[in-house]
């Protein structure tokens, strides 16, 4: 005769509370006593209650919590791919007992090469940072001698010497492939706009767009590239329509760095009376919001953030159980997405990808 499952009224009746409170606990929702909740799981993990039938008391209860400090120079917006990202790691974190304390690190830190006031080492179990491209401030991080993970880092960061691992989406061949669809499409005058020296994975998306132009037999022409120093993008309103109108002679296609500056730089070709389409085509990077609403809407390619942020927990948390095994450099896969800012790129009989 088959065991009958155990049931949530079989926990209850187990404990001598409702049915109501234990699935309140089992579920962690509502108003549930932490006391009441440690009982209720502790007699699922006895009775072999669906998945808590695998899991030990004692790796559930009676655990001090423990803290992943994510450091980061600005705290992600929701259009920023590091919004989702953040909020992957912290479930998965979350999920095997950990918090998540977050750390902004001012420029005047940096500078003086200090840690944030609110950050302990003595409460931390591991570091995660978030597009700190400092290489100076980088080291400091990586000589406190506690597992850390970077999402992107310094674009001159040599991995040998670089003593922590490394999660970045993948750069290089999706840039490649839009370049590459652009040449084969019939543009041979093609412009990069964005600071390659920024960070790796600017630096890796230069590599992309350069690589298909020398595979092409094409070259790389100087004028038609605005790869000024990344804080002048966002240094003052109008400084991308001062610089594209100081250029002499526009190319017939720009790949851009990230989505904003590809949405600036529309903007500020509009200003110099150049349409997109029409007159130029854009391509971008990120997938960010947008992308979808700027006129016309913008080929880019898709980041899994989401997905980035629970592999990087999974990356801190090995690390965290075994602190001696190799240093990782992980990719996430991307997606070029085709929109009407590059129409010439669509196969033939497809539709417009909007998503």
């Amino acid at each position: 005769m088959a065991k009958e499952k155990v049931t949530i009224q079989d926990i209850a009746d187990a404990l001598g509370i409702s049915r109501n409170t234990a699935s309140k606990a089992l579920n962690d929702s509502g108003n549930i006593p932490e006391e009441t909740r440690n009982r209720v799981v502790k007699k699922a993990i006895e009775l072999k209650y669906k998945h808590f039938a695998y899991m030990e008391s004692e790796h559930v209860l009676g655990k001090t919590p423990g803290n992943i400090a994510l450091l980061t120079e600005n705290l992600p917006n929701t259009s920023h791919f590091g919004s989702l990202l953040i909020s992957g790691l912290e479930k998965r974190i979350s999920a095997e007992g950990y918090n998540l304390s977050i750390h902004i690190v001012r420029e005047v830190d940096q500078d003086a090469l200090t840690l944030p006031n609110n950050f302990d080492i003595s409460k931390v179990d591991g570091i995660i940072c978030i597009e700190l491209f400092n290489l100076e401030y980088t080291r400091l991080i990586t000589e406190l001698g506690i597992p850390t993970i970077f999402i992107d880092c310094a674009s001159d960061i040599c991995y040998p010497d670089f003593h922590a691992d490394l999660l970045l989406m993948e750069n290089e061949h999706s840039t490649y492939q839009l370049t590459k669809k652009l040449i084969d499409s019939g543009y041979k005058s093609i412009g990069f706009a964005g600071d390659y020296n920024h960070c790796k994975s600017f630096n890796e998306r230069w590599v992309g767009y350069q690589r298909a132009m020398l595979e092409s037999g094409l070259q790389v022409d100087p004028s038609h590239c605005i790869t000024d120093n990344d804080r002048l993008f966002f240094s003052k309103p109008g400084w991308m329509n001062e610089r594209v109108a100081a250029l002499e002679s526009l190319p017939s296609a720009y790949v851009c760095a990230n989505d904003f500056i590809a949405v600036e730089l529309i903007k500020a070709l509009k200003a110099r009376e150049v349409t997109v389409p029409q007159n130029i085509v854009v391509c971008g990077f990120d997938n960010a919001p947008e992308s979808r609403i700027i006129e016309p809407p913008l080929t880019t390619v898709h980041i899994y953030s989401n997905e980035m942020g629970i592999k990087a927990a999974e990356m801190l948390l090995s690390r965290i159980d075994n602190p001696e095994q190799p240093y990782q450099v992980s990719h996430i896969a991307t997606k070029p997405i085709i929109r009407e800012s590059t129409p010439a790129i669509m196969p033939a009989n497809s539709t417009l990808v909007t998503g």
